[in-house]
């Protein structure tokens, strides 16, 4: 692949807002509060890095028993894999499916429209939750839970205004979507709550009004409009002559942008499709998260473990933007694999730091919380434990996402994932090229040991060491 210019994050002390809503400054903002935890210097964890090597062998009995010794047919992280839960090819179904005239800008369009809902319909369900397949009769859980109702719902077209095209998600159709039909469509109620229904509802509801971006999402208000079409410049794609088909689509964005090179294959840099998803999306979240002189954040929080400057507020925010990041793995996978775009700089992207990564480092002791905290957050679940549907048995400690421990907890999620990589690969025996990279680890490794410690640990709940009280728009 020829080398492609990145271009550099914005200047902090310029625009503090465009920096901390870059993919750079996860990492760079995360890295202040992890060294502090390589020298046990945590507010709110106690760390014991004896415990580091342990953990690390942990996430590799874990990659050698799954997939030794090909650990090249690893999959990168991503929604698909949750497609496909108990070993059935949903999306390769769902793509045979749709006529031989349905080409595959266009499949890879509708994949694009159903991974993006399902992603941010992808926060924590909650234990007594669970789906019931219309197809297979199959009960679902969790995240591949989500998954499959989501599925089913767009090829009902519940997320499309065109009753020709129900495999398809616009703004119209998300604007019509009530959160009572969303409930249907989760199968949600009483006796089967799922978490954070009306923070899910609200964030289809805002999603509608943030697919009227016409620059990225054309004028049907379709996510899979971001992938564009070629519009005056030919574009080659892999086992693909060149084309110009004015016809494809309205609008032409990712493969026409000006960072795009036509090569052999397409390559886009990372974070062309990073400013697609932070600002074509940046509706969709709730106004009173963190923001900067009126510009909000997002997924980003103030931390008492970070540097404070009464001049530079800024500093002391760390942003983690995990359901963007979230997106943006699932989101290359179809273009990766039906149109063979290849993504620059896809490392900038990090670990998600959520509760099962993290979960992973409490569990094996890694990071212990301090006990002024533990008391705290058991008298949260106490107390939490008293409404109508919330858990109450398997006692964790339980705090706010914008908890200080939450972040602080996330905030190191991030450097441990680095680390552990490094670690992993070599206990592995692999280097370079034939390395594990952090998509393939996450998948393989700390997200499936962080959920299998959960459930030998709280075989009931099956919840991670510490919950996150949770409106269904960041976990």
């Amino acid at each position: 692949m020829p080398d492609v210019s990145i271009p550099r994050p914005p200047d902090p002390t310029l625009d503090p807002a465009a920096y901390l809503r870059s993919i750079h400054a996860v990492r760079e903002r995360s890295k202040l509060i992890y060294d502090k935890a390589k020298r046990n210097q945590l507010a709110h964890f106690d760390v014991d890095m004896t415990k580091f090597k342990e953990t690390a062998r942990f996430v590799v009995s874990i990659i050698k028993r799954d997939y030794a010794p090909d650990y090249r047919s690893i999959p990168p992280h991503g929604r698909w894999q949750h497609f496909e839960v108990g070993g059935r090819p949903r999306i390769d179904q769902l793509l045979s499916s749709w006529p031989s005239t349905v080409d595959n800008m266009e499949r890879t369009r509708r994949l694009i429209d159903l991974f993006l809902v399902s992603v941010l319909l992808d926060a924590g369900a909650g234990a007594r939750w669970s789906y019931k397949s219309k197809e297979s009769g199959r009960i679902y859980r969790r995240s591949e839970g989500l998954a499959v109702a989501s599925l089913e719902m767009f090829k009902a077209g519940m997320f499309s205004s065109n009753s020709t095209v129900p495999c398809q998600v616009d703004s119209i159709g998300l604007k019509q979507m009530s959160a009572q039909q969303l409930a249907r469509g989760l199968q949600a109620s009483d006796s089967n709550p799922v978490a954070g229904l009306e923070g899910r509802a609200g964030l289809m509801s805002r999603l509608a009004d943030a697919l009227n971006n016409r620059e990225y999402f054309g004028k049907d208000g379709r996510p899979g409009n971001m992938l564009g079409m070629i519009k005056s410049t030919s574009i080659y794609f892999a086992s693909r002559a060149p084309t110009t088909d004015m016809r494809i689509s309205p609008i032409d964005y990712l493969l026409s942008h000006p960072s795009t090179l036509a090569t052999s294959v397409p390559i886009i840099p990372l974070p062309t499709l990073w400013t697609v998803l932070m600002t074509g999306l940046a509706p969709i979240w709730p106004t009173s998260r963190t923001n900067i002189a009126g510009v909000a954040l997002g997924d980003a929080w103030p931390c008492s473990s970070m540097p404070s400057s009464p001049g530079s507020p800024w500093e002391s925010i760390v942003p983690f933007h995990k359901l963007t990041q979230w997106l943006a793995y699932s989101l290359m996978t179809p273009m990766t694999k039906l149109l063979g775009v290849h993504f620059a700089a896809s490392e900038l992207l990090t670990g998600l730091p959520e509760y099962r990564n993290g979960g992973l480092l409490v569990d094996t002791g890694l990071l212990t919380l301090k006990g002024h905290e533990m008391e705290r957050g058991l008298k949260a679940f106490k107390d939490n434990a008293l409404l109508r549907g919330q858990p109450n048995m398997e006692v964790v400690p339980l705090f706010a996402t914008d908890d200080d421990v939450i972040v602080e907890w996330r905030a190191v999620t991030v450097g441990y994932l680095d680390d552990l990589l490094v670690e992993v690969n070599g206990m592995l025996g692999l280097e370079g090229e034939s390395g594990l990279t952090l998509a393939q680890m996450l998948e393989a490794g700390t997200w499936k040991g962080g959920r299998e410690l959960a459930e030998v640990s709280r075989p009931n709940t099956k919840e991670p060491p510490i919950m996150i009280l949770s409106d269904g728009t960041v976990f």
